[in-house]
């Protein structure tokens, strides 16, 4: 039976719809936000010159970044694709490190090996090495899929290597291109903590000041709004694009492997130059800081527990409430088509373009609002975590669900069992594995949550963000070094895990965002 003729449950549709409108709540409660400010108050902050100033420094960063990561992060996937090279595995896995790395702890790492670094270049430099596997990993994988035949013919009409790969090669990975593209964007776009350590000022900085500093909450609100829309606006135009190259085959996945010659140093040089830069330099420099440095002796062997342990725990708890918002989404748009479910889907997924300090500003006027004994608790940092990262959650169910054959649940149903007994005895056992990746995936990733996690823990609670964040004194470097360590070793769980599931189904993830 195809996905059409299904018809899922009511009680699935519900749960579908309840967990959706439980990831909108940051989302819809901004909106309430700004329109109780006022037309006064939402006039006077849009027409402030100093909100062009962010909003110009926000959307050239992320342009510039975005075109860099583009530039560097296309060949570097021909080179891991199309090139004969020994070890190609170890480079993918090579290639996509920079992943592990956080903004900020790169930030962090480039100020401890030369402190004057601030303003727009040292932003981009650092969040365009960071950027690049955003767009390297989706590439390999349409790389993959993508044939070598219509770059033949264009040789035949005496075209050069180059302008064959442009016309024949090209469009066929373009949609790769673009999702890569738009998550490097909306990644620049929503950053933080790098930004704020180069003190270079856009929305998100401006947004987390104006709240953390002066509690100009409408102003912040404001600011917010302003952000998401531009996100939103930069969704849609990304999907335009996507769309319009959309009517070029993908090819049928026959090339082949050139052979570098005398080019082979400079092609490992090539994929070595961006993780060295992202993640090693900074590495080396926190680690020589740490030895050198006269705070080394003030580091709290317990304290440092407690942020690992704390770390761990509200990462769990955010990783399964994403689990519980994704897993009716996820099983809902696996199986079933319809108006019904793309609406549920795009409300599920819409938090893939709301930053996370949006989230974590909007869940503290919701809870002051209307909860008052939620505000600055385990259980609403959670929720904050479970809704930043739902669409990758849902994009992980999804594409292990779809993966189990349906004709296993037809047969399953023919013999007598009803829908949960298909679910409990035949798909779920299939679709675990897929899910429980994905889970990982959500929990390391929250572990790197900065600006959620400084507006909305519990009082007391520090993690290895908040204790890293809490030494940006330059006089902490030392300090500061063994909490950015620990982050690094941990984010590179899903580094190494994204560079394997990237180069199996690209589609599945670009398409529900879990490279984000």
């Amino acid at each position: 039976m195809t996905p059409a003729r299904r018809r899922p449950s009511a009680a699935l549709i519900a749960a579908a719809v309840c967990c959706a409108l439980a990831a909108s709540v940051p989302l819809i409660y901004l909106v309430v936000r700004v329109a109780g400010a006022g037309v006064d108050t939402i006039v006077t902050t849009v027409t402030r010159p100093r909100l062009i100033e962010l909003l110009l420094n926000s959307l050239g960063l992320s342009i510039s970044v975005t075109v860099t990561a583009v530039l560097i992060g296309v060949p570097t996937a021909w080179i891991l694709s199309r090139v004969r090279l020994r070890g190609i595995r170890v480079w993918a896995a090579i290639a996509a490190i920079p992943l592990a790395v956080p903004s900020y702890v790169a930030a962090y790492g480039w100020l401890a090996a030369i402190p004057s670094m601030s303003g727009f270049w040292a932003a981009w430099f650092v969040l365009s090495l960071v950027g690049v596997p955003y767009v390297v990993l989706p590439t390999v994988a349409a790389l993959s899929a993508a044939s070598t035949e219509r770059d033949d013919i264009a040789r035949t009409l005496g075209r050069g290597p180059l302008r064959a790969f442009l016309v024949g090669t090209l469009p066929q990975v373009r949609p790769a291109v673009l999702s890569g593209a738009l998550l490097v964007c909306l990644y620049t776009l929503s950053d933080f903590g790098g930004l704020a350590l180069f003190r270079f000022p856009v929305l998100t900085t401006a947004i987390f000041r104006a709240y953390a500093t002066s509690f100009d909450r409408d102003y912040a609100a404001v600011l917010a709004s302003v952000l998401v829309l531009v996100a939103l606006l930069i969704v849609i135009g990304e999907q335009a694009a996507r769309r319009r190259a959309r009517g070029i085959s993908a090819g049928t996945g026959r090339f082949r492997r050139v052979s570098p010659g005398r080019l082979a140093p400079l092609a490992y040089a090539w994929l070595l130059v961006v993780p060295v830069l992202a993640a090693g330099v900074p590495a080396v420099a926190l680690v020589v800081r740490w030895v050198t440095a006269d705070q080394t002796q003030a580091i709290d062997p317990q304290r440092f527990f407690d942020a690992v342990v704390s770390t761990m725990m509200l990462a769990g708890a955010g990783a399964l409430v994403a689990l519980i918002l994704a897993l009716p989404i996820g099983i809902l748009t696996a199986r079933y088509r319809g108006r019904v479910v793309q609406t549920i889907d795009a409300l599920g997924t819409l938090p893939l373009g709301v930053p996370g300090v949006v989230v974590g500003l909007s869940l503290v006027f919701a809870s002051l609002a209307v909860v008052p004994w939620w505000y600055q608790s385990i259980g609403v940092l959670a929720f904050a975590y479970g809704v930043l990262f739902v669409p990758k959650a849902i994009g992980g169910v999804r594409s292990a669900v779809s993966q189990v054959p349906t004709d296993l649940e037809d047969v399953a149903r023919t013999l007598g069992s009803g829908r949960s007994e298909v679910w409990r005895r035949v798909t779920a056992p299939l679709a675990a594995p897929g899910i429980a990746a994905a889970v990982l995936l959500v929990a390391v990733t929250a572990m790197k949550e900065l600006p959620a996690t400084l507006l909305l823990r519990p009082t007391g609670t520090n993690t290895l963000a908040t204790e890293l964040w809490s030494r940006t004194d330059a006089s902490a470097y030392g300090a500061a070094a063994p909490y950015a360590l620990a982050l690094l070793v941990v984010a590179l769980v899903p580094a190494l895990l994204l560079s394997r599931v990237g180069a199996r189904d690209e589609s599945a993830v670009m398409k529900n965002g879990t490279f984000r």
